[in-house]
């Protein structure tokens, strides 16, 4: 006589999409990246965008948006 099946039907190889832990971690990651790009949003949003007062270089971004250089002379 066969021995009666022990384990359940839905246990095949993988199972359902819902069981697996790697999906779960997955989805935990996503959100919490989520969440972070949002709260980074409505901090920036929240500060002031003070300009600097210096005249050179930060971090080789000029700090105004004129140029150093004299305007050509029209001919």
């Amino acid at each position: 006589m066969p021995s009666p099946r022990t384990e359940p039907p839905h246990s095949e190889a993988g199972g359902h999409w819902y069981q697996q832990p790697i999906l779960w971690l997955g989805v935990v990651v996503f959100v919490a990246s989520m969440a972070g790009c949002a709260w980074i949003i409505v901090a920036g949003a929240r500060s002031a965008d003070i300009p600097l007062e210096t005249s050179h270089t930060v971090f080789g971004v000029p700090a105004t948006a004129r140029s150093s250089h004299a305007p050509a002379r029209p001919r």
